[in-house]
């Protein structure tokens, strides 16, 4: 199978989700893509340059964030039309997904170039799965508000929905926003706090709420965040409520060690 498909002009725009640690989760179509590009527009191009030198990639790189992309888009878009064969990377991950993609994918499609999306890792999959919560339904907030306030009714919602959500969250901030869970859904609120996945210092701590605060007092959090809570309705008295850490183990193909 070619990939990626060519528009009329033969440039093409592809949207490559990327390692989120690990080098090694890369799939060959987007390693394979990455090398037939014209150009790579990355969100941090440093960072994307760690990934392209660890798998011997010399595409020229181009940076594309959420502070230029209104300025960008059109110009790499002509590109495309003028027969460029265009990569977008995010920092790591799906682009799109809490990262810069949407609004190339928007303008792309006005323009009558339909993009090509490659699969890959994802903090949000790994979450719902490592999470050991119920995801036959699920959502996702991305980041929660900074203002309390506005913080506060947004997890309100999660009691409500049924469904285990997820979020994003800064190290910086994570403290306060368990106790905000705690204090608006209950002690008894069963979570999961997915860290620096697939890095070096993984880990996945499973608990109530209570027990989760209680066993990080004082935790000097480092690190990229996923948050999972469950909808009220799993709550029973047979939850597995150990915190626990899934993973010790050094790599050295990672992107960090934080």
């Amino acid at each position: 199978m070619t990939t990626p498909s060519p528009a009329p002009s033969s440039g093409w725009l592809a949207l490559i989700a990327t390692p989120i640690g690990n080098l090694e989760d890369i799939t060959l179509r987007a390693l394979r893509t990455l090398r037939e590009a014209d150009l790579i527009a990355a969100e941090d191009t440093r960072h994307a340059r760690i990934l392209l030198d660890a798998h011997e990639i010399r595409t020229s790189l181009t940076p594309y964030h959420a502070y230029n992309e209104h300025r960008r888009t059109d110009a790499l878009l002509d590109q495309i039309v003028a027969g460029k064969k265009v990569a977008l990377l995010s920092d790591a991950g799906t682009p799109a997904v809490s990262d810069p993609g949407f609004f190339m994918v928007r303008a792309a499609v006005a323009r009558g170039i339909e993009p090509v999306v490659l699969p890959g890792p994802s903090a949000l999959t790994f979450a719902v799965v490592a999470a050991g919560l119920p995801v036959d339904r699920f959502r996702f907030l991305g980041f929660l508000p900074v203002k309390s306030g506005r913080r506060r009714s947004t997890l309100a919602t999660v009691a409500t929905t049924g469904e285990t959500t997820f979020f994003f969250e800064s190290p910086h901030r994570i403290c306060r926003l368990l106790e905000e869970i705690q204090d608006v859904l209950g002690p008894d609120t069963r979570v999961a706090v997915i860290r620096e996945a697939t890095k070096l210092h993984e880990e996945c701590l499973r608990g109530t709420i209570a027990e989760l605060l209680r066993q990080t007092a004082g935790r000097a959090w480092r690190g990229e965040l996923v948050v999972a809570v469950a909808p009220a309705d799993t709550r029973h008295p047979s939850d597995v409520s150990d915190v626990s850490d899934v993973s010790d183990a050094s790599d050295p193909s990672e992107l960090s060690d934080a």
